[in-house]
């Protein structure tokens, strides 16, 4: 009977912890995941007004920091929701921090391409679209992710430069700008006229719509070669007609130079034969 007695009241006893333990608990594990519940939908919606202030403006960017700021907002709330329920947060965090260090040294090459890409996003020296000198490739730039920079060749190559390069390295931007001055170097000989031939290049010039009027074309003589009076022509076009104008100038300036009877010279040399007795 005693023993009876005794598992009868170590039952109650048990039974009277857990009613403790629920009646402790309880109230904060459904304050917990009613918080979690309610702080993952505002999240989510303050992520999507955010989504839609910022998309039309610059979607790459947006794209990332829609990404990154809901990713803080969601560690904070489990944070949060782990110290409500009592969970000691301090070395939850501790953990996380040890965690992130042993990452970090293993990924070294990755977080100075995420770093790099944090950098070309926020100060942006280029963007999707611009035809950029970089690393030894000159392209349009197809794709800024947060690790990579894709870039599509005119020889249609796909380049994928990491952005920690990029954010280190020296770059050209050929797009920075809606107009470049294009400029050439066309040779006539000594004794041909260069008035004449400056005329030429100027009708030439004025004759095709992409030269821009302003700033003036600029033509002079820009140096004295061994075997031709070389001309310099500067004009400038809209970023799109650079290439197209500079190789069309110089068919248009070998055709008109034959018409007009001015010479193109090339480098000779006169070989004398000396003959010994």
């Amino acid at each position: 009977m005693e023993d009876l007695f005794g598992a009868e009241g170590g039952a109650s006893e048990l039974m009277n912890q857990a009613v403790s333990l629920v009646m402790t608990y309880a109230p904060k594990v459904v304050l917990a995941i009613v918080t979690l519940i309610v702080g993952m939908w505002l999240i989510n919606r303050f992520v999507r007004v955010l989504d839609n202030k910022l998309g039309k403006k610059d979607p790459t960017l947006n794209k990332f920091l829609c990404g990154l700021i809901g990713a803080i907002l969601k560690i904070l709330l489990l944070i949060s929701v782990a110290s409500m329920v009592g969970i000691a947060t301090t070395s939850f965090i501790a953990i996380i921090g040890a965690a992130g260090l042993a990452v970090g040294l293993a990924l070294q090459g990755s977080l100075a391409n995420f770093a790099g890409g944090v950098l070309i996003l926020i100060f942006k020296p280029f963007k999707v679209g611009d035809v950029i000198d970089a690393q030894g490739y000159l392209g349009s730039v197809r794709e800024i992710s947060i690790l990579y920079t894709i870039v599509d060749t005119f020889d249609n190559r796909r380049i994928v430069i990491p952005n920690g390069q990029l954010a280190n390295a020296s770059l050209t931007n050929l797009s920075a700008y809606e107009t470049r001055r294009c400029d050439m170097s066309f040779g006539i000989g000594y004794g041909d006229d260069i008035d004449k031939a400056k005329a030429v290049c100027k009708r030439l010039i004025e004759e095709d719509e992409r030269a821009l009027k302003d700033p003036a074309p600029l033509i002079v003589v820009g140096a004295l070669g061994e075997s031709s009076v070389d001309l310099t022509v500067r004009a400038w076009t809209k970023s799109a007609d650079l290439w197209p104008f500079y190789w069309d100038m110089h068919e248009k300036v070998k055709k008109a130079f034959d018409a007009e009877g001015i010479s193109i010279p090339f480098p000779q040399r006169d070989v004398h034969m000396i003959k010994s007795d």
